[in-house]
């Protein structure tokens, strides 16, 4: 049965905001049980109805940041200017913190490493050797920096101890691909990207500007394209003597069931290639069905097919999922290292 408006709306306050946007929270919950602005929004293309997608737009047109007794007259008196931003723009938020966990997965690949990221926007989450990293245990915070000294973006993630890397990697080609590359020199679409930050979310507004200024400074190639269309030839771009890693993060729930199943294929298709998901619980659900801890509105993080870790949609936590049966923690970090690509990840099960 086909989701309703209300019930997406619903659905994504309780799962993905509750805990990290009280005002998106109040607006999705709200919006829930108001036929009329249900009405507008029911009028949209159905990828457009995405509550995220609506609420930016909004605020890129100038809407109040308070409560939904303040947006509702401005949202209906304004609403064909939102409908044009809504129609002409997409979610691309481009989050530097996922590389916080990524990289517990990336620092034991054998590198160097050559990394293509699938739904790149403005490229910033392929920059995770020159980040540094405060990973919060119970034992105390590990720092890990760069080896040229601190980074002007520092991201904090909560992690078990024996999780925690110890070494950033070797990255010697970043490359992207998006249906709308995002130009960190265009203002215009550095200020979606920005607006497309939740409200309270201060910290992830500071690191965003820190990272857009970073990767401005030294852009990665990004292709404008299909995921599907373009990725084959953008792995053969790599150096010979790289191992490519093509790596994606809520990417694929963009896709219909049929156009990710094609992009599953295509990946377990390349032996050579080491394929990094992060998608919602829903997403992947060969790789769901193998986990047994509660994701709870975090994402999964698997390698090629086999869940890792549950993490924070925005990096800043990762929970690892148990080692597969028979295979010891040391061994699978063993394995880890010895290529791009094995099936004996030690992972799942």
């Amino acid at each position: 049965m086909e989701q309703t408006v209300a019930e997406l709306y619903q659905r994504w306050a309780e799962i993905e905001v509750k805990e990290l946007s009280p005002i998106f929270y109040d607006w999705a919950t709200s919006i829930a049980d108001d036929s009329e602005v249900l009405g507008l929004i029911d009028d949209l293309p159905t990828s457009k109805r995405q509550p995220n997608l609506v609420f930016t737009a909004a605020r890129f047109c100038g809407a109040p940041v308070g409560s939904y007794s303040e947006l509702r007259p401005w949202l209906l008196s304004r609403w064909l200017e939102v409908e044009s931003v809504i129609r002409e723009r997409a979610t691309q938020t481009n989050e530097a913190g996922q590389c916080a966990v990524l990289l517990p997965v990336l620092s034991r690949l054998r590198g160097p490493l050559a990394l293509i990221e699938v739904g790149a926007s403005a490229g910033l989450c392929l920059y995770p050797d020159q980040y540094s990293y405060r990973y919060e245990t119970d034992q105390g915070v590990v720092p890990l920096d760069p080896t040229t000294g601190p980074s002007s973006v520092e991201l904090s993630c909560r992690i078990e101890a024996d999780s925690v890397p110890n070494q950033l990697p070797t990255v010697v080609f970043r490359a992207g691909i998006d249906l709308n590359p995002v130009d960190l020199r265009d203002s215009d679409q550095v200020k979606w990207l920005e607006t497309l930050i939740w409200p309270e979310h201060d910290d992830r507004r500071h690191r965003f500007r820190a990272a857009a200024e970073l990767v401005a400074a030294d852009p990665p190639m990004l292709v404008k394209g299909d995921l599907l269309d373009n990725i084959s030839a953008l792995i053969t771009e790599a150096p010979k003597n790289a191992g490519v890693v093509v790596f994606h993060s809520a990417v694929l729930v963009y896709l219909t069931p049929e156009r990710r199943d094609q992009f599953v294929e295509l990946m377990e298709s390349m032996p050579d290639v080491t394929w990094i998901s992060n998608e919602g619980e829903d997403v992947l659900p060969t790789v769901a069905s193998r986990i047994s801890v509660p994701v709870n509105g975090r994402t999964v993080l698997a390698l090629n097919g086999r869940p890792c870790a549950v993490v924070g949609p925005h990096g800043q936590s990762y929970e690892r999922i148990g080692i597969a049966e028979g295979a010891s923690k040391k061994l699978a970090e063993g394995l880890l290292r010895d290529g791009p690509r094995t099936d004996a990840m030690g992972y799942g099960n």
